[in-house]
């Protein structure tokens, strides 16, 4: 077990100016080259501009000694002398200002526990409510570091702590962070311009919780091999630095670029307005940024209480098409669940799916591995109003590799629209044909529609059989015929046209108006038509 070293990655975030990069600064005993806002043009603004690596190490508790495979052999620490088994924590530094929140992203996709830094004269602001969305989605477990206590007047120090200890505890009490522990530190005593004389407060506190968090992820970190979120530096000869810009380094094949994605997808519930079908989102996948335009689909109707299933797609199941996300959290009935649900063509009675899915369609092409990370955000909106930005996020299902994929892939996307026409009947031919009307408009090509069924509202059921004239007008058939209450409602029709004279019929076929029915009888025609099919067939069900 000696010389054992188990690496942990800790993120740093919170809002600007809440002292995060003083922080790393206090725990850490070791810093990479990008640390503490080492870069010039980070010295230049005063803000951290890109992520910062740095590290301290504790002996390594007895229970995470115990939870080491047995199986496995343990990786050797580097240095002359194994010692101890460590609990290396590599701290994250991600920046805090609303414009890089792309990077504050890629951060959070490599860590195992986030540290929300707030500063305790201010609170929770914008962005520190954005790092807890993002924290929700990325991680599963949390510390809140209340920061810049020195800042505090002596006489209400304790009483400040304590209340915005309660605010912090109400904040997190909705989320799965619900009870996660909340400590106070002075990370940079006098702030940034102060000497160096004073040490930092709490921050001996701080590590004792952090080696205390339960269900950590663990994964040992030998100096010959790496794994993912691991800092690592690697010697190449022969290389100008400059020539290389962020990448990824990757087993072959384990990546692929994918010119669209069908992607699961959960709405953040902080995110003010709809998910609409055709807008276009920020989407970060993995740690690329892009824009991409969205379709929304659910099972069907009847499959909406179904089971999520949350790591495979199948092409083999039918989807219904949405005009816009189903929002699951507004209750059964709610307004904006029923135009959505109105928007959708679908008769569900405001019920909303248990999943849901997206395609996106990047604007550019973007490499990436299967089951990522997906997030939606609007970065174009205003970063000085107190909004999330942060939309939906979800994982990538299925990626497709093909730049023709909207001829060689969609069509086996089985997504359908439900479409629903209204008519009424305006006259009967005889016990087995009546004319219909107002089903279609004028221009219709009527004949695409010969063969489908239509629902008359006194029950019987008919199948359109041929236009009829040039207004729009078309026969239906009835092949069990008109029932005796249907004949009654229709008879003042049926009389009238008995009186008339063979010229006058010869009229009336022609497209004239007629005395209708004294009680309207509705048509009701309902079928699928499948968005990615070419041929836009109309289906009805047997």
């Amino acid at each position: 077990m000696a010389g054992v070293r188990v690496n942990v990655n800790v993120g740093v975030l919170g809002h600007i100016d809440s002292g995060k990069t003083a922080l790393a600064r206090a725990l850490s005993t070791t810093a990479s080259t990008a640390a503490f806002d080492k870069q010039p043009q980070s010295r230049e603004r005063g803000i951290t501009l890109d992520l910062g690596f740095s590290c301290f190490s504790v002996p390594l508790p007895a229970r995470l000694r115990s939870a080491l495979p047995a199986s496995r052999p343990a990786a050797p620490e580097a240095g002359p002398e194994p010692g101890e088994p460590q609990l290396q924590v590599t701290l994250v530094d991600c920046p805090g200002h609303a414009s890089l929140i792309r990077t504050i992203i890629g951060g959070a996709q490599i860590i195992d526990l986030m540290m929300l830094v707030i500063d305790v004269t201010k609170g929770m602001q914008t962005q520190s409510a954005e790092c807890l969305v993002i924290g929700q989605i990325a991680c599963q477990k949390l510390i809140v570091v209340l920061n810049k206590t020195d800042l505090l007047a002596e006489g209400k120090k304790q009483a400040t702590i304590d209340k915005m200890t309660k605010k912090m505890q109400k904040t997190l009490e909705n989320t799965k962070f619900r009870g996660a522990p909340i400590i106070p530190v002075a990370a940079k005593p006098g702030g940034p311009e102060a000497p160096e004389t004073e040490a930092p407060q709490g921050i001996s506190e701080l590590i004792e919780v952090v080696k205390k968090v339960k269900s950590m992820q663990m994964f040992h970190m030998p100096v010959t091999s790496a794994m993912q979120g691991d800092r690592l530096g690697i010697c190449v000869t022969q290389f100008d630095p400059k020539l290389l810009e962020r990448g990824l380094v990757c087993a072959p094949e384990s990546l692929h670029t994918v010119y669209a994605a069908i992607i699961s997808v959960e709405k953040i519930s902080y995110f003010r307005g709809p998910l609409q079908t055709k807008a276009k989102f920020h989407i970060t996948v993995g740690h690329e940024t892009v824009m991409g335009r969205l379709m929304f689909f659910s099972p069907a109707p009847d499959n909406f209480d179904h089971e999520p299933v949350l790591n495979t797609f199948d092409f083999s199941q039918e989807y219904l098409f949405q005009e816009q996300y189903l929002c699951k959290d507004l209750e059964p009935g709610a307004t904006g669940s029923d135009q959505a649900t109105e928007k959708a063509g679908q008769a569900t009675e405001g019920l909303c799916p248990r999943q849901q899915w997206a395609l996106v369609e990047f604007e550019k092409p973007v490499t990436c591995p299967r089951l990522c990370l997906v997030i939606g955000s609007r970065l174009d909106a205003d970063i000085h109003t107190n909004m999330c930005r942060l939309a939906f996020h979800g994982v990538l299902l299925h990626g497709l590799e093909d730049k023709n994929y909207t001829e060689s892939l969609l069509p086996k996307l089985r997504v359908y629209k439900l479409k629903h026409k209204h008519g009424f009947v305006e006259r009967v031919i005889d016990d087995y044909s009546v004319i219909g009307r107002s089903l279609f408009k004028k221009e219709t090509n009527i004949q695409l529609f010969v063969g489908l069924k239509v629902h008359l509202s006194t029950g019987e059921l008919g199948i359109i059989d041929s236009s009829f004239g040039q207004s729009g007008k078309f026969k239906i058939n009835i092949p069990g015929g008109l029932g005796p209450e249907s004949k009654k409602i229709l008879t003042p029709a049926l009389k009238k046209r008995s009186r008339a004279s063979k010229g006058e019929m010869a009229k009336q076929e022609e497209g004239a108006e007629r005395q209708e029915p004294a009680q309207h009888v509705s048509l009701s025609l309902s079928f699928k038509r499948y968005v990615f099919d070419t041929h836009k067939h109309m289906v009805q069900s047997p």
